[in-house]
């Protein structure tokens, strides 16, 4: 039985957000630094509307009511900023569950390090869900001057993407409508793919339907491939997936970082 991503933004949005005082307050289970991308401060939240099924924090997924704690978007910024100070980073990012379940505390955040941190670039890392169902989401995130998004697709086509996720089919539509969504509203953005599982037609397929929208997004096509951490592999297990291709942590290559 597929879930709708949609109905589960609504129903996890009631468990990881909640408003204090009108700021709207958001779940979070860690703050750290980290390789990626050259070097980047990551607040890891907590809560997503995909059930991705090679998902590397599926625990934290799974277990949205009883893990993390809430926090107010100056303090979120606050522990960010410390990292980026202390590790000499120019980039921050929200990493470990979907950010835009929450788009009230993301533009806060947005804002906020607009005002207080000009020269650090913002990565939206997102499976595009919202963005793709709400062309309005597209156009707020338009106001912020160091943004840049990276949507990840999940698989490259509906059958594809639902078989790793679980969801509709059809809601893969969606993450390619935030891809245009976003060049409409001209902000900055590329798309990722999730590889590991796919096969060389689809991968084509979706390189067509990618041009459809804008050249430039296949130039920018970002590759993305499983990681064998134990508890990565334990849920592939559960799921009986096999990756076509996949790395163990200490076998990344460079230009996968």
């Amino acid at each position: 039985m597929y879930y709708d991503p949609l109905e589960l933004t609504n129903a996890v949005r009631n468990i990881v957000v909640r408003a204090s005082g009108g700021i709207e307050e958001r779940k979070y289970y860690r703050f750290r630094g980290g390789r990626w991308y050259g070097g980047i401060a990551t607040a890891d939240c907590v809560g997503c509307n995909l059930r991705c099924k090679f998902c590397w924090s599926w625990r934290v997924r799974d277990n949205a009511g009883r893990i993390g704690r809430f926090y107010e978007p100056e303090h979120v910024v606050d522990r960010l900023l410390d990292i980026v100070k202390r590790r000499g980073y120019v980039q921050v990012r929200v990493s470990g569950g979907e950010p835009t379940i929450s788009m009230r505390h993301l533009e806060r955040l947005l804002m906020l390090f607009d005002e207080r941190a000009p020269n650090v670039l913002f990565i939206l890392e997102t499976n595009g869900i919202v963005i793709g169902s709400d062309r309005s989401a597209a156009k707020r995130l338009s106001g912020f001057k160091r943004l840049h998004v990276r949507v990840s697709l999940k698989g490259c086509d509906e059958r594809e993407f639902s078989m790793l996720t679980g969801a509709k089919p059809e809601a893969f539509r969606l993450q390619l409508q935030a891809l245009k969504n976003l060049l409409d509203a001209g902000v900055s953005c590329h798309p990722a793919v999730m590889l590991s599982f796919s096969v060389e037609s689809s991968f084509n397929e979706l390189v067509e339907r990618l041009a459809e929208i804008d050249e430039e997004l296949v130039k920018e096509l970002e590759e993305e491939y499983v990681f064998l951490y134990a508890h990565v592999k334990e849920i592939l297990r559960r799921h009986g997936l096999t990756p076509r291709r996949a790395f163990s942590p200490d076998s990344i290559p460079e230009e996968l970082i």
